[in-house]
């Protein structure tokens, strides 16, 4: 699915990795590597404790304690994009909130299943809430309500929709907080209001059909793309135009052939969450039992929704959401092997 005009390109080739290569090494090493409870129980640790780092980095933004932010770099304006709101180190609003979104399901499963639970709980139900507002972005806000909505009206975990009001009226009152009482409120503000990006995402959306209707089958290929794109596009000068939307960009790279192959991959993800017999593999106090596979679309959901804004080339998220899919595999595949011994 690659097309490359310019071999020695290295942003080219690390976008290829970030969207494709990485995740995609993550996925098969995770199915093979998570093979048991002890290693399931250590991933899930490690996702809660990147979580706390995320919303307390994000958090110390908000609150102008800027001392406190650890990496530096995340604080040098000069390096990746969106300076003005809580980035993260992924130096990229929407790539925090996308991962602190994910990372929110994984502790809401983990606190269903009472892993995560008194202070520490307590504490994350306040905080993921408010390092959500601080990402200043909306297609993040969207997800992340619709995702806690969703959970709060269809979970049949009492505990877990009990968890979910609390996000509710936590990120109810950060919200208010932030707007009444934060220095930045007016940036806040603005990005509720903001009209500029929305007409140049048009602009650059009505140049993208126009050029998949010129190839639709093949696509124009990444640096034809690009050159094409730039040309198309008048009202606006930069020195790169991107599509702002995964989907349309993988049709104008790669045509209809390429976006098949895209449902295809998304179609294979849905499948893995299905639904199976009991086993030992899977009790009631694993970390990926039937409830999680319930909830397994939603972190779908997220990932999609957000596509749906920006082009998910977020090494930390694509990698995440992978390594959950290879876990699933990895389960799978021990389900498989009892249920064949079973019939023996």
């Amino acid at each position: 699915m690659l097309h490359v005009s310019h071999p020695s390109d290295a942003e080219t080739w690390s976008l290829f990795a970030a969207k494709w290569l990485v995740p995609f090494t993550l996925y098969h090493l995770a199915a093979y590597i998570f093979d048991d409870a002890r290693s399931v129980r250590r991933f899930e640790t490690f996702a809660l404790v990147v979580l706390g780092y995320l919303c307390l980095t994000a958090i110390f933004f908000i609150i102008d304690a800027k001392q406190l932010i650890f990496p530096r770099y995340i604080l040098d304006e000069s390096l990746g994009y969106h300076a003005d709101r809580a980035r993260g180190p992924f130096l990229q609003a929407v790539a925090n909130g996308v991962a602190l979104n994910l990372l929110g399901l994984v502790a809401l499963n983990s606190l269903r299943r009472r892993r995560l639970r008194g202070v520490i709980a307590l504490l994350l139900l306040a905080a993921l809430p408010l390092a959500i507002v601080a990402t200043k972005t909306r297609a993040v806000w969207l997800s992340f309500a619709l995702s806690i909505l969703v959970l709060l009206f269809s979970s049949p975990s009492r505990r877990l929709r009990r968890a979910c009001l609390c996000f509710v009226l936590a990120g109810s009152i950060a919200l208010a907080a932030v707007v009444t009482f934060a220095d930045g409120n007016s940036s806040l503000a603005d990005r509720l209001e903001e009209r500029g990006p929305v007409m140049f995402r048009m602009a650059i959306y009505q140049a993208g059909w126009e050029m998949f209707l010129k190839k639709p089958l093949a696509g124009w290929g990444a640096a034809d793309m690009q050159t094409e794109l730039s040309k198309r596009i008048s009202d606006f000068h930069q020195e790169q135009f991107f599509f702002h939307n995964t989907y349309l960009e993988i049709v104008v790279q790669y045509g209809l052939v390429g976006l098949l192959l895209y449902l295809w991959i998304v179609v294979d993800l849905f499948k893995l969450g299905r639904s199976r017999s009991r086993s030992a593999s899977s009790t009631n106090s694993s970390f990926l039992d039937h409830e999680f596979r319930a909830i397994w679309p939603l972190f779908l959901g997220v990932y999609l929704l957000n596509g749906s804004f920006v082009v998910m080339n977020y090494q930390f998220v694509n990698g995440f959401l992978f390594t959950l899919a290879g876990l699933l595999v990895a389960q799978n595949r021990r389900h498989d092997v009892e249920s064949s011994a079973l019939a023996c």
